[in-house]
């Protein structure tokens, strides 16, 4: 099968955008319309070893990035969002429209994938096991996440923890890593080796920079893991690392609390998370130095757990 880094090398990948792009996206397949070259040129710079689909499939998600009509075209040119023609956020202008396709991918993901428990937490796997860290924003989730996919854990997420209802397997959505504010120099300087994309200013989250994902979980975003930890992150300025256990009934309500659809999915969401957090070890960390909560995560994982399905 075709990869989207083929595509685009062979000039081909204009012409199929303009048609409608199919590429798996994890556990879906997207179908992307765009005539902007610079969201192409990005899309295949960071998931350059993603199948593409060269005949029309069942999409989970038919998207596009659009240009206005009228003078906002041209004048302060803006961005469109759409999904299945519906607009579901107000116009971006035009230099944000990569970072609005990531976004509206995700919210897409977020409101129509209610056949997963879906959890807003960085997910990662190591020898077949997945850690989860839920987290709230500004907690370092992401930065430590760039870390660890960069330091012997594969990405299977950033954003969501996608829990298979029928195994309770944790299943990959590896996407670009987005950086805000003072994480771009933090990775920049941490990881010489990440490849990092253009920074966006002044958009609706500060300054936006997106760290492309290794080619290795791009390339095995089909493969589920077991879920066994479960690791609350928090950044503090200056604090020594504190990896510590937590009583699950905490890690219950605060998983509850970083959930996209436990509330929509009611007494089945209920089971699935009770289920998850009795297959899992819970921890909180607080850390400001990332070669120490990287060598506390790996402490961690050395320790007997759960056998893996």
């Amino acid at each position: 099968m075709m990869k989207l880094g083929e595509l685009a090398g062979s000039g081909a990948l204009g012409r199929h955008a303009s048609d409608g792009l199919y590429f798996r996206t994890g556990p879906f397949v997207t179908r992307l319309e765009t005539a902007y070259p610079p969201v192409l040129d990005l899309l295949a710079r960071f998931y350059g070893e993603t199948e593409v689909f060269p005949d029309p499939v069942i999409a989970s998600f038919n998207v596009a990035i659009r240009r206005p009509l009228g003078p906002r075209r041209w004048w302060r040119a803006q961005a469109l969002f759409a999904i299945e023609d519906t607009l579901p956020f107000e116009p971006y202008p035009l230099s944000h429209a990569y970072p609005l396709l990531e976004w509206g991918l995700n919210w897409s993901i977020a409101t129509r994938s209610n056949h997963f428990l879906m959890l807003h937490a960085a997910a990662l796997e190591r020898g077949g096991r997945a850690l989860l860290m839920p987290a709230t924003p500004g907690s370092g989730k992401s930065t430590l996440g760039a870390a660890l996919a960069f330091r012997g854990w594969r990405l299977l997420s950033d954003e969501f923890g996608l829990i298979e209802r029928a195994s309770g397997r944790v299943a990959p959505l590896p996407r670009a890593i987005p950086l805000k504010n003072r994480s771009i120099p933090v990775i920049r300087d941490y990881l010489p080796e990440a490849e990092l994309g253009p920074e966006f200013e002044k958009t609706r989250k500060g300054t936006v920079a997106h760290v492309r994902p290794p080619d290795d979980c791009i390339r095995r975003q089909t493969e589920t893991a077991a879920p066994a930890w479960i690791v609350f992150p928090r950044y503090i300025a200056g604090h020594p690392t504190n990896l510590r256990p937590i009583p699950k009934g905490l890690a219950f309500v605060r998983l509850a609390q970083n959930s996209f659809n436990y509330r929509v999915l009611g007494r089945v969401g209920f089971q699935h998370l009770t289920d998850l957090i009795r297959r899992c070890a819970c921890y909180s960390v607080e850390y400001s130095d990332l070669d120490s909560v990287i060598a506390a995560l790996g402490d961690m994982t050395a320790a007997p757990g759960p056998e893996v399905p």
